[in-house]
């Protein structure tokens, strides 16, 4: 995508440079695990770009369906709902792009557009409201999407505090995809993203363990014995870690991109392939109740987890 994008990404635009390991201030990864996982942040910026340009949702779609390669397109359209979610909430007279985009073309990778839109709640300090207009289930994506930008743009640095505006709720989705970056921050190394989580309050583990087994599957990066490390380092919360996987395994089914990481990751922190693994997720969805002093997001992955917690949940000293 090496096309321009306009007045608007001349305005708002995030050059492919920015997906740099040492821009980002992360400390050094095996070659292939780093350039894994720049491209991946790369292929995140060309989709971001490709939405402040484009003429329509189908469009949009129709571009980055050419010009990405299946495995990666997720990651695309990732940046495409941040892309869309800004323009949304820097011209709300206009009817929402990201809503066309979610109801036609983007569908089948709804899960990740929501994440994609979290990252410009990040960007925007009025953008919090524009949660509400979302999905009333996956609409809590867009947390998951603000902890992973406060992660992965903390130039190394883990951030300890939350977001003022965040509520109790708000929170332990953030904390899921601050989990997310930490895959990233820390290189896919199991033993940096242990003491990553480590060096964050106890009660907040099991929402990173979770965001840490989502990017590990839907990511990748890492071989069996990489993941089976990463499975002993979560010790008690390794049902988290397996609800993370599940949910990684269900956005890339449903997409039709599943790979091989995918497959891997569900085995070594499920138990089980990636179709049983994602039909958990179906199956916790079943008589959801709609939010009440419990979010149904919430209570989705408390069900998730249910399903494929481990007998033996044994803490690990990191």
């Amino acid at each position: 995508m090496a096309r321009s994008a306009g007045p608007a990404c001349a305005l708002l635009g995030i050059g492919r440079e920015a997906a740099s390991f040492e821009r980002r201030g992360f400390l050094p990864a095996p070659p292939a695990v780093q350039q894994r996982l720049e491209g991946i942040g790369r292929t995140f910026i060309d989709g971001y770009r490709a939405a402040l340009s484009a003429a329509s949702a189908e469009a949009l779609a129709a571009q980055l369906d050419a010009e990405i390669p299946l495995a990666g397109r997720g990651f695309a359209y990732e940046g495409a709902g941040m892309g869309l979610a800004l323009l949304d909430l820097l011209m709300p007279w206009t009817a929402s792009r990201l809503q066309a985009f979610l109801a036609g073309p983007a569908l089948a990778h709804c899960y990740i557009v929501h994440v994609g839109a979290g990252w410009a709640l990040a960007r925007l300090p009025w953008g919090e409201g524009y949660r509400r207009r979302l999905d009333p289930l996956l609409g809590w994506l867009a947390y998951d999407g603000w902890g992973f930008h406060r992660g992965y743009f903390g130039g190394g640095r883990i951030p300890a505090a939350y977001p003022a505006r965040l509520g109790m709720a708000a929170r332990r989705v953030h904390d899921q995809g601050l989990g997310r970056s930490l895959w990233f921050v820390c290189g896919a190394d199991p033993w940096r993203v242990a003491m990553a989580v480590a060096g964050l309050d106890a009660g907040r583990h099991a929402d990173l363990w979770a965001g840490v087994g989502l990017a590990a599957t839907y990511a990748g990066g890492a071989d069996e014995a990489a993941l089976g490390e990463l499975r002993r380092l979560a010790g008690a919360h390794a049902g988290w870690l397996a609800q993370g996987a599940a949910f990684a395994a269900k956005a890339r089914l449903h997409a039709g991109n599943p790979t091989a990481d995918t497959e891997r990751g569900c085995r070594a922190l499920c138990g089980c392939d990636a179709v049983t693994a994602a039909a958990a997720t179906d199956r916790a969805l079943q008589a959801l109740p709609a939010d009440g002093p419990e979010p149904a997001y919430a209570l989705w992955r408390h069900r998730i987890h249910a399903l494929l917690r481990p007998r033996s949940e044994e803490p690990v000293p990191c």
